[in-house]
């Protein structure tokens, strides 16, 4: 079928004006923030109801044209960018972007996939309650992405990753068929668990067109701290004692390294070194209370105590007022795009055992020094549960596009090291395009048999996502 004969078939079921064709119209969906992947499209779908997406797959599995599902275009591993073919279509959620129920008794709320992260917060906080999946991006992705990504965030340690907070899912199917398990139970033995198909999927088994999430009470009291340390091995004594000391209540633990610090001070506006010394390691930690910021507070009080008494501890400050709060969480969530500014920058989004992190940290260094010795490594993450973004700056002065290409010996050695220490490639952005080709590498034969079985089980046209997560075969 020629090209503009098939735009004209979808174009009938989104309308005119919700099909976006053209290089300037269209660049905005075509390129990953950070510049890494940049592609083609014939056109941008953007249907307004799940009935919509379903004729697109439909139509597109009977004329095998290939799909490209984006949410926010906030992904880091180039899932949601299409190829240079110029024959993926995208499909864009961002109209799907209704709030369909808010159960405050049941304690869940079910939201299309295009609402944006943020407004899922918010409108949780209206009715007195927390939706605690919590992203730096917050404000522009959506809730497809997450599940699609399976994100995790700064929420993790005490509430789980997006799979922990989804109850239900309404997914459409490459054969335009619509699966309903938009379930609002806890406890639901009836075979399969079909969603966690589709959770972490990214958009190569179906497209997710609304979700049922869990939400919780909103805490009485947090209390919020910024602390120095001298090592990763520090923190993770440190973070011992706060999980002993508060339990769930522990709902953050942020470890950051003092080039991190030093990236957002000096890029993001607004932005302030908390304490006045330079230290070398720090922790955003936070606890929370069920009944009120004074009890909150007493149990941080009473962790960096013991901290400081134990030699963990070298200086800290405590948020005083709701702004201060915010302004340490800019600090810690500003540290993805101040690394922009710095030049060429490597992302390893992995995961370790906790007690691991420390010694992942030292021989990770050793090895990338090795490589290149003015390499900036600028390493954060969610120690708490073993998610480091393990993140190296060019060298000051060093040619960008030089050292890139070091990619190609530096991600393997990064690699090496944390399957050393049975940890995971990919923690929670996902594998896209970014990270399809080393899946072989970290997969068993039968698991990665099994995938591929699924996704030809699912996708018998292959036209969802092509290329994406598993090589086309």
């Amino acid at each position: 079928m020629k090209k503009a004969d098939l735009l004209a078939q979808f174009s009938s079921i989104v309308g005119e004006a919700n099909v976006v064709t053209g290089e300037i119209d269209t660049a905005p969906y075509l390129k990953e923030w950070r510049g890494r992947w940049t592609g083609r499209t014939a056109a941008v779908l953007k249907p307004g109801s799940t009935a919509e997406v379903a004729a697109i797959l439909k139509l597109a599995s009977e004329t095998k044209t290939p799909i490209v599902p984006q949410g926010g275009n906030t992904g880091l591993v180039g899932g949601q960018i299409p190829d240079m073919s110029g024959r993926e279509f995208i499909l864009s959620t961002s109209r799907l972007n209704r709030i369909r129920e808010i159960d405050p008794h049941g304690n869940t709320i079910t939201a299309e996939a295009g609402v944006v992260l943020q407004a899922v917060q918010e409108a949780a906080d209206t009715h007195d309650r927390l939706f605690p999946l919590s992203l730096g991006s917050q404000g522009s992705c959506q809730i497809g992405g997450n599940l699609s990504t399976n994100a995790g965030g700064t929420g993790a340690l005490a509430h789980g990753v997006a799979r922990d907070l989804c109850l239900g899912l309404e997914v459409v199917l490459p054969t335009g068929e619509v699966l309903d398990d938009l379930n609002k139970l806890k406890k639901d033995n009836t075979g399969y668990n079909l969603r966690n198909l589709f959770i972490g999927a990214e958009g190569t088994l179906g497209v997710i067109t609304a979700a049922v999430l869990k939400l919780l009470p909103k805490p009485a009291g947090r209390a919020t701290a910024f602390v120095a340390l001298p090592s990763p091995a520090e923190a993770l004594a440190l973070f011992s004692q706060a999980r002993s000391a508060a339990g769930n209540g522990l709902t953050a633990f942020e470890l950051m390294a003092r080039i991190g610090i030093e990236f957002t001070t000096r890029h993001v506006p607004g932005v302030r070194d908390p304490l006045a010394h330079h230290h070398p390691w720090y922790v955003l930690m936070e606890i929370s209370s069920g009944r009120s910021d004074e009890d909150a507070r007493a149990t941080l009080e009473a962790v960096l105590a013991h901290g400081l008494e134990h030699g963990l501890v070298l200086d800290a400050a405590l948020a005083e007022s709701f702004q201060q709060r915010a302004d340490f969480w800019r600090l810690r969530e500003g540290m993805s795009e101040s690394q922009i500014p710095e030049g060429g920058s490597l992302k390893h989004d992995i995961s370790v055992p906790v007690d691991a992190v420390p010694a992942f940290l030292a021989e990770a260094d050793r090895a990338v020094l090795a490589i290149e010795p003015g390499s900036r490594i600028c390493a954060f993450g969610h120690l708490g549960d073993g998610n480091i973004h393990y993140n190296i700056s060019q060298p000051v002065g060093a040619d960008k596009k030089v050292f890139l290409a070091l990619t190609e010996v530096i991600t393997p050695a990064v690699h090496a090291i944390v399957r050393s220490h049975g940890g995971s490639i990919s923690a929670e952005h996902g594998i896209g395009q970014m990270k399809r080709d080393e899946l072989a590498e970290v997969k068993s034969p039968v698991a990665l048999d099994l995938m591929h079985r699924v996704k030809h089980a699912f996708d018998p046209a292959g036209i969802m996502n092509p290329g994406k997560v598993l090589r086309l075969r």
